[in-house]
């Protein structure tokens, strides 16, 4: 994939044949090893410096004048930082974690010395004046987000208050990605091997071929047998396709007390244990705000986000708790109910929700997750993804003919054409689940931005990144329902990336999107998981073809709101224990993080928390991710998806043209327009109204819960 020539202003040449030195095409992932770090860092970091040195001795105003040399260092990132990075959470090794440990800092003073330039700064003061004069509100937007990125990176300060504050930033970084690759080391050390059949009575088959290969990749280095489905040996791990079925349909009720034990306690002892990060990242984080003039943290992450304050999250939280709770104390009791009549005795604890709630389920619904699982197999269901994709936006999807290097053999790469066959964009897919070294969870993260220059056009480029359930005995990956929502999920974050049709990198895709409102078209795209259309062209039987039947689709409909108020509840107590920790808690003041914990979820939950939860040592998303004061913007776009996605179905979802014509209007709107207007703005291009948090208690059938 070409994306620019190779003369640009700031481009490294590639002397040494370190695949971190190159600055056009695709990042050679293949090539990539932990000895070229060192090299391409200190080439990155000086050339920067070089650019950084001519920008400041030059006072010349006027926008190409100060940001193609600031873009030549964005490029140095992404060509030579950005891909060991990625490679760190997708095919981590013992080598690259020292390596990349081992520049971090330089990394950090370099990123400081930037955003603490004072020259830059007066120059992007003057530019502030003048830029936009021309009727931009891209390039305004632009420069005020520089300059309030300058002034909360410390520009302000000085002597012993700036030292302190790049002291805290080098901290954070390090204490970010030792909490990260505490996680990681936990959850890949922990395993439980049963040999009985009785153990594993009433595990699907599908994970039982699952635990099954997990046995026999350690059995290979030790001249054991294979295991099998049938006959095992069987491994647990607090994987997520792994531990979350377990806990679904174990019914050995001390297993899985001593399975779900595991998992919250993840990266809480010895040499993994995260409780001290927490409290320092805590205690650093508050000091930063207040060097910086905010009374917490959480008022400093807000002034960058949509939301704005404290008080606006405050009240989602309360309208959504009040919508969800009663409901969830009636859900809570159905299970309970059901498990009563099952034989069991006394009060439901925490181990014990899963395995009944898929009870209720399938008493329900009468179907099973394992039912649904051989009718979406992944190739078909990105057969239907993208036959959505082109239908609301126009787009298509194929994969590449040529081959392009990649870091796992099962990560494919796809490329992205316009209506008129012209390629837009370009993706890397990483679909599976490798616990022995790639982290958990599913994401997306740009690999190349979007961007138009005196260098030419670069497409944009989008790592989408998966932890499926992959192949195994024979059989082809096949999905879980929520599996494949979750790719639907990711796909969507790839679209704003991908479609955008803004040419200054800092505004375009994702770029310059207040956090809030990134989640938006990942929430949308996951709506369309249960429309008849899009649902039944990628459901079809892995072996016979056959599509889903009509009975189970309807089910699977009905079943949407089915404990949608736990759910919710369950993310409101994620968000409210991020807020609560970075707004109105003192790290110093005697209380534990996991006493703050506590505290929320006695509003919370339903059920006592146990008194060794450590789930906190392992909540990656705002210890070592971009959420902190941050994790409410999944119910915060939530209701922007929701309100979003009803425009489709007040136009008519039946109706194949008021969809084309809908979903043009969404992709030229909040895809393409990426962070080159406020998100409100931009909702309203689309909507034509302020978001409405109606659709979605009505969507998740808690519109009239009380």
């Amino acid at each position: 994939m070409s994306t620019s020539s190779n003369n640009c202003a700031g481009a490294v040449a590639d002397t040494a044949g370190n695949p971190l030195l190159v600055n056009a095409g695709l990042p050679p992932f293949a090539d990539i090893r932990p000895e070229h770090v060192a090299g391409a860092v200190q080439c990155l970091v000086s050339r920067s410096r070089e650019i950084l040195q001519q920008v400041e001795s030059v006072d010349t105003d006027g926008w190409s004048a100060l940001m193609q040399p600031l873009e030549a260092i964005d490029l140095l990132f992404e060509y030579g930082w950005g891909p060991v990075e990625h490679l760190l959470s997708v095919c981590s090794t013992d080598e690259l974690r020292a390596a990349h440990e081992s520049v971090l800092s330089q990394i950090v003073e370099l990123r400081l010395a930037l955003r603490q330039s004072e020259p830059l700064y007066r120059r992007l003061l003057r530019l502030r004046e003048t830029v936009g004069q021309d009727g931009s509100e891209t390039r305004r937007r632009i420069v005020a987000r520089m300059i309030q990125s300058a002034e909360q990176s410390g520009i302000a300060l000085q002597g012993p208050q700036r030292e302190r504050f790049n002291e805290i930033q080098q901290q954070l970084s390090q204490l970010a990605t030792d909490f990260s690759n505490h996680v990681l080391d936990a959850t890949k050390a922990w395993q439980l091997d049963l040999i009985s059949a009785d153990a594993v009575a009433g595990l699907p088959e599908s994970l039982r071929r699952l635990m099954a290969a997990g046995w026999s990749r350690s059995a290979e280095n030790s001249g054991k047998p294979a295991a099998t489905a049938e006959s095992g040996p069987w491994r647990i791990t607090l994987d997520q396709p792994c531990f979350g079925p377990f806990m679904e349909h174990c019914r050995d009720r001390g297993l899985r007390e001593t399975v779900y034990r595991a998992y919250i306690t993840r990266a809480s002892a010895g040499e993994v244990d995260n409780g001290p990060l927490i409290t320092q990242i805590l205690q650093l984080r508050r000091e930063q705000a207040g060097l910086l003039g905010f009374e917490c943290f959480a008022d400093l992450s807000l002034s960058q986000k949509m939301a704005g304050d404290v008080a606006a999250v405050q009240q989602m939280f309360d309208r959504l708790l009040q919508a969800s709770f009663d409901q969830a104390k009636r859900e809570l009791e159905e299970l309970t109910e059901l498990a009563g009549l099952e034989g069991h005795s006394g009060a439901l604890a925490q181990w014990d929700i899963p395995y009944w709630a898929e009870r209720l389920r399938e008493q329900r619904f009468s179907f099973t997750d394992e039912q649904l699982r051989p009718y979406f197999s992944l190739d078909r269901v990105l057969d239907g993804l993208f036959g959505l994709t082109e239908r609301l936006f126009g787009m298509r999807v194929r994969r590449s003919a040529d081959t392009v290097s990649v870091w796992d053999p099962d990560v494919r790469y796809y490329e992205v054409l316009n209506e008129q066959g012209q390629q837009i964009a370009g993706f890397f897919l990483d679909p599976y689940s490798r616990p022995h070294n790639k982290r958990p969870g599913a994401w997306m993260n740009d690999c190349i931005g979007r961007s138009v220059s005196d260098c030419g056009l670069r497409l944009p480029v989008a790592h989408l990144i998966c932890n499926s359930t992959p192949p195994s005995g024979g059989k082809p990956a096949l999905m879980t329902f929520r599996e494949v929502e979750t790719l639907f999920h990711e796909f969507g974050h790839g679209l704003q990336h991908m479609l955008t049709t803004v040419d200054e990198r800092d505004a375009a895709g994702i770029s310059g999107v207040e956090w809030d409102a990134v989640e938006l078209p990942s929430q949308f795209l996951e709506q369309w998981c249960l429309h008849r259309e899009t649902l039944m062209a990628m459901a079809r039987h892995y072996e016979t073809g056959e599509s889903l039947p009509e009975d189970l689709y309807e089910k699977l409909r009905e079943s949407r709101t089915f404990r949608s108020a736990s759910q919710m509840l369950r993310q409101l107590q994620f968000g409210m224990i991020d807020l609560a920790l970075h707004s109105g808690y003192n790290p110093d003041g005697g209380e534990t993080p996991f006493e703050v914990e506590q505290r929320v979820l006695s509003i919370t939950s339903l059920i006592p928390p146990l008194p060794e939860n450590r789930f906190l040592c392992s909540f990656a998303h705002i210890f070592a991710g971009g959420y902190a004061a941050g994790y409410y913007s999944y119910k915060w776009a939530e209701v922007l998806s929701a309100d979003a996605f009803a425009a489709f179905e007040e136009a008519g979802l039946d109706d194949p043209l008021a969809v084309q014509q809908t979903g043009r209007r969404f992709r030229d709107t909040v895809l393409a327009l990426g962070g080159s207007r406020h998100p409100l703005d931009v909702f309203r291009a689309f909507r034509g109204r302020d978001p409405d948090p109606t659709a979605l208690l009505r969507q998740s059938g808690l519109l009239n819960s009380n």
